[in-house]
């Protein structure tokens, strides 16, 4: 992971997994469906979702390759990218719905802080790398995902028809 394109594929994946999948299990834990529906839908979400970043990942660093180079390129990098993205968006998708599938009480708690915990951990590790200050990284990534997770929220709040 050592191009700028592996590094943004990578945070964009984790980032993005972290906040729309703890933000669907909000929203959706609120609404009263069943753990087991949950943890179904969470899980759908996870694999459907970390495919559509790889092809999007794969189809716009090639778009992007092409433009720059103005001739025919490889793919692997291309590729490379979209399985960065795939796997970053795959695994931690399931930090946020791992509490659903081990906890009957305090999931939804549990879930959002561990979601919370993950980004802080997200901004320390990309302040790291890009020699950024650590704490306004962990500072935008914990206040951007909670504004999601209470978009989520306030989402299941209005629209529950249970």
């Amino acid at each position: 992971m050592r191009s700028t394109s592996g590094l943004r594929n990578f945070i964009f994946g984790v980032e993005d997994s972290l906040v729309s999948t703890v933000g669907l299990l909000s929203g959706v834990a609120i609404s009263g469906i069943s753990r087991s529906h949950l943890i179904l839908t969470g899980a759908i979400l996870i694999f459907v979702e970390a495919f559509s970043m790889a092809v999007g990942s794969i189809l716009s660093e090639h778009s992007a390759e092409e433009y720059a180079k103005r001739r025919e390129i490889s793919i692997r990098g291309s590729a490379k990218s979209g399985l960065i993205m795939f796997f970053s968006y795959f695994i931690s998708g399931f930090i946020p719905l791992a509490p659903y599938v081990f906890l009957n009480n305090n999931a939804l708690i549990v879930s959002i802080l561990f979601s919370i915990a993950a980004l802080g951990l997200l901004g320390v590790f990309s302040g790291k790398i890009s020699g950024t200050k650590i704490f306004g990284n962990v500072l935008k990534m914990v206040i951007l995902g909670s504004v999601a997770i209470v978009v989520g929220v306030i989402i299941a709040n209005i629209l529950n028809v249970s």
